[in-house]
């Protein structure tokens, strides 16, 4: 995260002050640096480049209009998983086929809308599914294509929520069964069959994983003798957060281009924590400090499991920095949020200068599923989106208001 260091004892994003942002822009807030979101994005195309991928973000890792719109511009095609994800995607200015839809839980009528819209392709889960999108294109009259997800029974060393390629989780489909699909590809008359898909997971810091699933899928091709246009590897390359040690961008294609170049298919890639994860930081204010019992003082701030929740909900380590840093003699804090519950923390045990009330922490690497996991749990109003640009901050997302949180609700009649 190198466009957010300090200088002068303050935390600066491209070298604005966050002291200068806190005063115009209440907390909490996400803030993104536009230098550090496109430098990712062209690691991964240069580290790629010999095998001239189509780089689709992922956007279920921040679907900001304006994040998708900035790496758009720079020829980056999106990954969705819903029509929702669909239509901003659309609204961004995603030209249509630079579109691949995952997911394993497609409706008929997000079918029909991305078939309409001429999507590039499906990344399909399951024959049910293929049935269905077959189905819809046969009475809009029309052939989308389709990529089989294949599931590879590879395992990787992350956090088992965010496993996905291993026998036994819900995504994609076993290697037998993608068989029978090509094999009986006249079946599914109304579809082209024209890739594979494989993903196993996300924030994965270590080569071999990809290296085992992608060799799977390669002599998958050749030993079934089948023909594709594409050959998607997902996405999943993971960040560094805290000790945790991760690849480059270079590290990963050394080892993966050596499978897939020469090959007679194009390539896709699919990341979005890598890209988007050290873009951003959650800023929020330290509201109290309460005396502890168990060694430790609690830090009770503004921003809470509602704001970002993968602390409590994968046990994940992020960097806390003090906005403005201070001497002091250091204490053991567990960074607490406003949520009446015990799981709300951004941060257990953390060694701290003296923590004091009204003064500001950065929360690093929140980027990537932060914003988009938020919710209005406590009925709390979602945080702004900040991005600095420039030189200047620009607000991409205002924060909620309290009227937002009934915003489409209707009181019966026979309450009023």
């Amino acid at each position: 995260m190198h466009e957010f260091c300090y200088k002068n004892n303050i935390v600066c994003c491209e070298d604005v002050p966050l002291t200068e942002i806190t005063r115009e822009y209440p907390t909490p807030f996400y803030l993104y640096s536009y230098r550090t979101l496109i430098d990712h994005f062209r690691k991964i195309r240069d580290a790629f480049k010999e095998a001239d991928p189509l780089i689709c973000f992922s956007m279920k890792s921040n679907s900001n209009l304006n994040i998708c719109k900035a790496l758009i511009k720079e020829g980056a095609g999106l990954d969705i998983v819903s029509g929702g994800e669909l239509y901003i995607a659309l609204k961004a200015g995603c030209p249509p086929e630079k579109i691949v839809y995952a997911s394993v839980g497609k409706t008929e009528r997000e079918i029909e809308r991305a078939i309409r819209k001429n999507i590039l392709f499906f990344n399909v889960e399951s024959t049910p599914e293929l049935i269905m999108i077959d189905s819809v294109a046969r009475r809009l009259r029309k052939r989308p294509k389709v990529a089989l997800r294949l599931n590879p029974d590879v395992k990787a060393d992350t956090h088992d929520y965010i496993t996905t390629g291993t026998r036994g989780k819900k995504f994609g489909i076993d290697f037998k069964s993608a068989e029978d699909i090509f094999d009986n590809a006249n079946k599914y008359s109304n579809v082209r069959l024209k890739g594979l898909h494989v993903h196993i997971g996300s924030q994965i810091t270590d080569v071999e994983p990809f290296v085992a699933a992608i060799s799977k899928v390669v002599d998958f091709v050749e030993k079934s003798s089948i023909e594709i246009e594409w050959l998607n590897i997902g996405g999943g390359f993971g960040i560094v957060y805290g000790e945790e040690k991760a690849r480059t961008a270079a590290e990963f294609a050394d080892a993966i281009l050596p499978l897939v170049k020469h090959r007679p298919f194009k390539l896709i890639i699919e990341p979005g924590r890598f890209i988007a994860g050290n873009s951003g930081v959650l800023v929020c204010k330290v509201l109290y400090v309460k005396a502890g019992s168990a060694g430790g003082d609690f830090a009770i701030v503004d921003a809470g499991m509602n704001d970002f929740i993968r602390p409590s909900l994968y046990n994940a380590y992020h960097e806390i920095l003090p906005v403005v840093k201070r001497k002091s003699n250091p204490r053991k804090y567990d960074v607490v949020g406003p949520i009446c519950e015990s799981g709300d923390y951004l941060a257990l045990g953390r060694e701290f200068p003296e923590v004091v009330a009204d003064e500001y922490l950065a929360v690093m690497g929140t980027g990537a599923y932060g914003y988009v996991m938020s919710s209005n749990y406590n009925s709390r109003p979602r945080p702004a989106e900040l991005m600095v640009m420039n030189g200047e901050v620009r607000q991409i997302r205002r924060a909620e208001t309290y009227a937002d949180l009934i915003r489409g609700e209707k009181i019966l009649k026979e309450f009023r």
